[in-house]
């Protein structure tokens, strides 16, 4: 695997970081700035907002240009949006700073799997995915409680600093590693980009996005009531635990990786099998302490089995725009992140129950394994039409029969 995955994976680090930080952050932050819980939790909306615009939109309109500028440019954005986020003098101030931290988000990752794969041959290239993600789950094994940990002790500006040093490392190493490249975008400009994006492949592809990764969050965005309420563990324990999640989220995206390159579709399908298993099992699996935490490992397994898959297939889907539509798969992620932890807090707050929104995970897992087995018949549709056709194509006429 060529070194320049590293520098993909130091910058996806980075942004793994400032994106789940904040949630350890919360209390402190609100404090500081004298504002309520629930207001200081618009800071995640606004960074998720930003995921959401700036996935599409910036790949779209740096689509001619060198995708290694591009990468070094969202950088730069990363960090100017964290160190404003660190000198933010008030609320409003650090809401727009989220918001443009969020912004490089999506792009980043979205043309960064288009980079990693034109590196490597055909059959790594689920594995380069994998290997940038990386960056992603390992900040959630050690980044996002080392910063937490920072913003505790030495205050929540520190944080977002420390990010911003993350970043320029980031910077310096895609500067140093990534190879020098031309434009590889299509001629059609911006609006043949957008094109690319009609093909019913695609939105199936981003609905299975949505629908399973909808199905994780629903859970784990409440996994701290589940940890505490239902399986007896203490607060202090929690920081602790959702290490075990990224722990279990780097072997799923490594297994995912390597599962793929041999069989992309049934590597998706058996992750999403495994997700609605886990899920529907959450209930039981949080009645001891023991069983809980494997359960926080499994979950975060059968998830990200399913990422490098999922990016692969939407890349692959709309081939004449792969950075914008490997760029619009992340931010169906984040659409997943909201629609999730809405879905399953409705189930908590219908009383339900503390495990009930892992059930609602299940149930959306189960969808996105309807949504992915319609993509695959609609596949199966097309594939069956291009050969008829092609097979049309050289049937001789009358005229060219009698002259044979």
């Amino acid at each position: 695997m060529p070194l320049a995955l590293l520098a993909l994976a130091v910058g996806a680090f980075g942004i793994g970081t400032t994106e789940f930080v904040m949630m350890g952050l919360l209390p402190d932050v609100a404090g500081d700035l004298d504002i309520s819980i629930p207001s200081a939790g618009h800071l995640v909306s606004a960074y998720a907002l930003g995921v959401v615009i700036g996935a599409p939109l910036l790949a779209a309109v740096t689509a001619r240009m060198s995708r290694r500028t591009v990468l070094i440019g969202l950088m730069v954005l990363f960090v100017v949006g964290n160190a404003l986020s660190a000198f933010a003098p008030d609320h409003h101030w650090l809401l727009a700073a989220r918001f443009l931290s969020g912004l490089p988000h999506g792009a980043f990752f979205g043309v960064g799997a288009v980079v990693a794969t034109g590196m490597v041959t055909p059959e790594r290239k689920a594995r380069s995915v994998s290997l940038m993600f990386l960056g992603l789950t390992v900040a959630n094994v050690a980044g996002v409680p080392v910063a937490t940990l920072v913003g505790q002790h030495l205050g929540w500006r520190a944080t977002f600093l420390g990010v911003s040093v993350i970043g320029l490392a980031a910077i310096a190493s895609l500067a140093l590693l990534i190879p020098h490249d031309h434009t590889h975008a299509a001629t059609s400009g911006l609006r043949g980009e957008l094109a690319a994006l009609k093909s019913v492949p695609v939105w199936l592809a981003l609905g299975t996005t949505v629908a399973g990764f909808g199905a994780l969050f629903a859970a784990y965005s409440y996994i701290t009531p589940m940890l505490t309420g239902s399986a007896g563990y203490a607060g202090t324990s929690v920081t602790l635990l959702l290490a075990l999640f990224g722990v279990g989220a780097t072997i799923g995206n490594l297994l995912g990786g390597r599962l793929a390159d041999h069989a992309m579709r049934a590597t998706l399908f058996g992750g999403l099998a495994s997700l609605v298993v886990v899920l529907a099992a959450f209930p039981v699996l949080m009645s001891a302490q023991w069983s809980a935490a494997l359960a926080v490992v499994l979950l975060g397994t059968a998830a990200f089995v399913t990422g490098s898959p999922l990016q692969l297939m939407v890349m692959e889907k709309a081939s004449a725009a792969p950075s914008l539509a490997s760029s619009a798969n992340q931010a169906a992620f984040n659409l997943a992140n909201a629609g999730g932890a809405w879905i399953g807090g409705l189930a908590l707050a219908a009383g339900f129950g503390t495990t009930s929104p892992a059930t609602a995970g299940a149930a959306l897992a189960v969808l996105g394994l309807a949504v992915a087995a319609t993509a695959y018949a609609v596949d199966r549709r097309n594939t069956g039409v291009t050969h008829e056709r092609l097979v049309a194509s050289h049937v001789p006429r009358p005229a060219e029969a009698a002259h044979h």
